[in-house]
C-alpha cells in the first residue's frame, strides 16, 4: 500500500516502535522530503536511515509547514514533557496519531484542544519485522479520510484493527500490546521443561524456540482457526493429547490467562486514569 502525503509526517519520537514505522513508510513509497523525525537522540541505526533517505531531523519547530498527521511515539512518562514543544504545529490542524500506551484521546484533547483530530493506537514489538498489529480508537473529530491515512501508516508495521470504543484499548492492550511477552515467557517455560525432561538446555531451547515461531507462521499463514490447527496435531491417547490435558485442565491455562488479562487490562486503566 503506497503512502501518498500532501503536507508534512511529523514523527515525534524515533525509539524502537518510531523507528520501526519510519522504515516502514519509507519501503511503502513515502516520499522522504515530507517527512520529519524530531527525537534528541534516535539510536545508531535509526540515524543510519534518517541520513540515507534525507529524512529532516530536528528542524526548528517554526520551520515545519502544514503538519499532514503527527505521529508521536514518546514513553508515556515523558509526554507532558514533549507535548508543549509541538503545540504551535497545531495551526495546521493535522491528525494526532499516539503510540504511548496509557495516554487517553481526553489527555491530547488537553494540549491540542476538543477540536482536534486525534487517534489513540497500541501497537506491538512485531512492528520490528513487520508483523505487528494494531489497534486504534478514534474521537468524533477524524474524518473517514484521516482514518484510511493513519490506516495505511500504520499498515506499514503490520495489522490494523478498529476499535469502536476507546475502552475496548486497555484490554487490546492485555491483549496484543503485552501479548509478544506472553509468547516470549511460553518459549522460556517450554524450554525449561524440557530441560527437565533430560534434554540439554541449549538443545531445550533451539526446539522451543524454533517451535514457536513456526507454529506462528503456520497459524499465520492457515485459513484454519487455532483449535482446528490444534486438533490437526492431536491423535488420540497419543502424546499431544497427555500433555494437553493438563493445559486443558480446570487448573490449565485458560483459567491463568484469563487472571493475566484482566490484570493487565486492570493496570492499563489504572496508567489511563
Amino acid at each position: 500500500m503506497t503512502i501518498e502525503l500532501r503536507g508534512t509526517l511529523v514523527l515525534v519520537g524515533a525509539g524502537k516502535m518510531g523507528g520501526a514505522m519510519l522504515e516502514g513508510w519509507l519501503r511503502s513509497g513515502a516520499d522522504s522530503d515530507k517527512l520529519v523525525t524530531l527525537d534528541p537522540s534516535p539510536s545508531s541505526e535509526v540515524k543510519k536511515v534518517i541520513e540515507k533517505h534525507g529524512v529532516r531531523w530536528n528542524p526548528p519547530i517554526s520551520s515545519i509547514g502544514n503538519a499532514q498527521v503527527i505521529l508521536i511515539a514518546v514513553k508515556p512518562q515523558i509526554m507532558e514533557e514533549v507535548l508543549p514543544s509541538i503545540i504551535p504545529l497545531a495551526r495546521s490542524k493535522p491528525l494526532i496519531i499516539s503510540v504511548a500506551a496509557g495516554k487517553t484521546i481526553a489527555s491530547f484533547e488537553r494540549h491540542f484542544g476538543n477540536t482536534a483530530a486525534i487517534i489513540r493506537t497500541i501497537p506491538n514489538t512485531p512492528a520490528a519485522v513487520g508483523r505487528g498489529i494494531t489497534a486504534l480508537a478514534v474521537n468524533a473529530n477524524v474524518s473517514p479520510a484521516q482514518l484510511q491515512l493513519a490506516r495505511t501508516l500504520l499498515s506499514a508495521i503490520g495489522e490494523v484493527v478498529t476499535v469502536p470504543d476507546e475502552g475496548m484499548i486497555d484490554a487490546a492492550t492485555a491483549v496484543s500490546g503485552s501479548g509478544p511477552a506472553y509468547v516470549f515467557y511460553l518459549t522460556e517455560c517450554l524450554a525449561a521443561a524440557g530441560a527437565k525432561a533430560g534434554l540439554p538446555a541449549d538443545l531445550a531451547m533451539q526446539l522451543a524456540r524454533t517451535t514457536v515461531a513456526g507454529a506462528g507462521e503456520l497459524m499465520r499463514m492457515s485459513s484454519e482457526p487455532p483449535a482446528a490447527l490444534r486438533q490437526n496435531v492431536t491423535s488420540p491417547k497419543g502424546t499431544t493429547h497427555a500433555a494437553l490435558q493438563v493445559l486443558m485442565g480446570e487448573n490449565g491455562m485458560q483459567p491463568l490467562f484469563d487472571r493475566a488479562i484482566a490484570e493487565a487490562t486492570r493496570r492499563s486503566r489504572e496508567l489511563a486514569s
